[in-house]
């Protein structure tokens, strides 16, 4: 089958059709939005009430970052549903930066307009928006190839990582800027001015689309719109309540709303892997391997409860403990953000060339192994640095980076292999919800992580890092170890895959 679109429509300077230049530049001012206010919101979560801020302690400052990252995974879930079965992808991504903006804007509020309930219902909102934008902009980026269009294909998709990771890097550089030098809520506002400028481009191009996502890819019939609307109002009705009686108590809080989500995030990965391992279309083969990836699984999780807290704890630790002078001027905490995607960028094509040269000599497990060791490795760093600032002086920002290096060393092995892992493991009609569990067990490591921070309250900061990462090098050495028989497995069961007819599944769900 060959695109419907892609030859039709002009051609921009570099041979690219011009939609994807709609769809990169929407996709370029979320990422703006979405890690710009990322790389400010531990710092205004941790900032006294007199500095503008929520006046947080440092381990709930952190909670809430990790619960806000691990909601907008889950909701990724439920927001590639609603694009495939509801609103199609063009219009749910369109709801999505619009719900995205509103969050901003709300976290835009300034404090004498009561801050703290605004900045929590900003957050949430730009967590719904975020389930509900990232995944359909992706699958729109799809549905412009054919199935023999898989080289055009991987090329966008390949643009669109390159680009996301630049947003990554210049967004804290804006909005940290602003957050610090001038105030927290003028730092949210430009992230929310962003993600306008990319909705309005995107009403603008979205011309170039033709058919292309108008309409849901697996539209709902009429009895399961009806079963879907129950079940909605269903949930909204038991939120209300909950919300209702917590009110009444006298003791609500909107971090009650947030932990909340945090606790979904715990739940809702195992809880999907349940359900997709009893789906009919498995052989017994397929599911063994599926219980084997199951382990991978987990270890994705660890490597995201580690790194995840780059943008929480790491950020305060820049903001409190390092040394950021440079030329007689005092550079902002949130700029530290942007080394890990400036890394990424860096050391991506080594991997990529270390993979090809190593061949099949090195496995899934193995690289699993080698991402987990540098995140055990670059939190046992972190444990020296913070026992150097435990003595009082503000340490080298060497030390940040290095820690930044590492997790950046492992995001790029970590990331692309579980991606592959999943594409791996599972028949061609569950490869999209494979995927899916991926992202789950990623908010699953977030979910964790938001409770584990707590810890750094009450422990000293440098048992608090070293204690992570002698689990993740443990972590790494049981994968070395058990590595050869999940290798096996995977082996095992692909030899059978490929003597046997393809599987009997209902639809996929992106």
């Amino acid at each position: 089958m060959s695109s419907t679109y892609g030859d039709r429509v002009q051609r921009g300077r570099f041979g690219y059709p011009r939609w994807l230049s709609t769809i990169l530049l929407v996709d370029i001012w979320e990422r703006l939005s979405f890690y710009g206010m990322q790389a400010i919101l531990v710092l205004y979560a941790a900032a006294p009430a007199s500095a503008g801020g929520l006046g947080l302690p440092a381990g709930q400052a952190a909670a809430l970052f990790g619960v806000y990252i691990g909601s907008a995974f889950v909701l990724s879930l439920p927001g590639s549903w609603i694009g495939d079965r509801v609103l199609g992808e063009r219009r749910a991504v369109l709801c999505g930066g619009v719900i995205i903006a509103a969050g901003h804007f709300c976290l835009a509020v300034p404090g004498s307009f009561g801050a703290p309930t605004f900045s929590y219902a900003g957050l949430i909102l730009v967590a719904l928006g975020t389930g509900l934008f990232k995944p359909n902009i992706v699958a729109l980026l799809g549905r412009f190839y054919g199935d023999d269009e898989a080289a055009q294909r991987a090329s966008a998709i390949s643009i669109f990582y390159v680009i996301g990771q630049i947003s990554a890097l210049l967004a804290p550089l804006i909005t940290g800027l602003l957050g610090e030098g001038v105030n927290w809520h003028a730092g949210f506002a430009a992230a929310g001015v962003g993600m306008l400028l990319g909705l309005l481009q995107y009403l603008a191009g979205r011309r170039r689309f033709g058919l292309a996502g108008s309409r849901p890819g697996q539209p709902l019939a009429a009895d399961e719109r009806g079963r879907a609307a129950l079940v909605a109002a269903a949930v909204v009705a038991v939120l209300a309540a909950l919300v209702a009686v917590d009110v009444a108590s006298g003791a609500f809080s909107p971090m009650h709303v947030v932990m909340a989500f945090g606790i979904v995030t715990l739940i809702m990965p195992f809880s999907y892997f349940a359900v997709l391992s009893r789906q009919r279309g498995w052989t017994t083969v397929q599911r063994t391997r599926l219980r084997s990836f199951f382990w991978l699984l987990l270890s994705v999780s660890l490597f995201w409860l580690m790194v995840g807290q780059a943008g929480s704890l790491l950020t305060l630790f820049a903001k409190h403990s390092t040394d950021r002078s440079l030329f007689g001027l005092t550079l902002p905490a949130s700029w530290f953000q942007a080394a890990i995607p400036a890394f990424m960028l860096l050391v991506a094509p080594v991997f990529a060339y270390l993979w090809v040269r190593l061949g099949p000599r090195s496995s899934t497990p193995g690289k699993f192994a080698l991402g987990l060791f540098f995140a055990g490795l670059s939190f046992s760093l972190m444990s020296v640095a913070a026992a150097l600032a435990g003595t009082g002086v503000l340490v080298s920002p060497l030390w940040l980076i290095a820690v930044f290096f590492l997790q950046a060393c492992g995001e790029v092995v970590v990331g692309p292999v579980a991606m592959s892992a999943a594409a791996e493991v599972a028949p061609k009609a569950y490869v999209g919800r494979v995927i899916g569990l991926v992202w789950l067990f990623s908010a699953l490591g977030a979910g964790l992580g938001a409770q584990v921070v707590r810890l750094a309250d009450v422990v000293p900061h440098q048992f608090y890092y070293l204690g992570q990462g002698a689990t993740a090098l443990t972590a790494a050495a049981v994968l070395v170890v058990f590595g050869a028989r999940l290798r096996s497995a995977f082996a095992h069961s692909a030899a059978v895959s490929s003597h046997r007819p393809a599987p009997v599944a209902g639809p996929a769900k992106r």
